[in-house]
């Protein structure tokens, strides 16, 4: 009886002691209110959806291997190039593909170079023969972030 009575008080110690707290990493100078209340709020309203032009959301689908000086962001049906400002900050190289991002700064179109894209396909470790195939410059959205925030969990 005093086995079940201590398997029961520390299963239920265990239980309320567990917190769903909301845990997040921020990179650079981000704008919206880092609060975790209010962040936890932003979370729950827009999810994955488009915030506005100055801030958006969306998952991480990849990051420069290298550095960690650019990601590609999923945002509804568009990915997004992310370029981080006067490469001030750098987000973490693995572990946040598929993490919830939200990022502020300036959206554009913008045209990639053959360059540039080379550049970013050496970064990304494609093969010679993949680098050379490339040929023509790109059309891309294009967001230059001040700041970036990453759910961690």
């Amino acid at each position: 009886m005093k086995y079940l009575f201590f398997i029961f008080f520390f299963s239920l110690l265990t239980i309320f002691s567990c917190k769903n707290e909301l845990h997040i990493s921020t990179f650079g100078d981000f704008n919206l209110d880092t609060d975790l209340e209010n962040f936890s709020k932003v979370i729950d309203k827009f999810s994955l959806n488009n915030i506005d032009n100055k801030n958006l959301s969306g998952k991480i689908i990849n990051v420069c291997p290298k550095k960690g000086c650019w990601m590609n962001l999923k945002v509804d049906e568009d990915t997004i190039f992310v370029k981080f400002k006067d490469y001030g900050f750098f987000v973490p190289k693995t572990g946040v593909e598929s993490k919830l991002a939200f990022i502020s700064g300036n959206i554009s179109k913008d045209t990639i170079s053959v360059e540039r894209l080379r550049h970013y396909a050496e970064d990304a470790g494609k093969s010679l023969n993949e680098i050379e195939k490339i040929v023509k410059p790109e059309f891309k959205l294009s967001f230059l972030a001040d700041g970036v925030a990453i759910k961690t969990n």
